[in-house]
């Protein structure tokens, strides 16, 4: 059931960081749900630490936690743009 959960709630995370990013057009559901799932990663990684909640892949399903995730998805999508373009948008 885990599974279900870091993909459905991934490919959410995914999604809305790409809106926010403004990378969603170049993206298809499949990136949404890795950007997702990896920003989780990320998140928990960077951003867990310092706010003390845990993350979509470590079992917290709390806001808190999505937020983390979200963020972690964000910065992701930020470091990709870094790598393809030289600058954020």
């Amino acid at each position: 059931m885990n599974v279900v959960i870091w993909l459905v709630v991934g490919g959410l995370v995914g999604w809305v960081a790409s809106l926010l990013m403004r990378t969603d057009a170049r993206q298809g559901v499949v990136m949404n749900v890795v950007v997702g799932i990896v920003g989780a990663l990320l998140g928990g990684w960077i951003l867990s630490p310092l706010v003390g909640g845990g993350t979509i892949n470590q079992a917290d399903f709390s806001v808190l936690g999505l937020l983390v995730s979200l963020g972690g998805a964000v910065v992701l999508l930020a470091i990709v743009n870094l790598v393809r373009k030289g600058a954020t948008r």
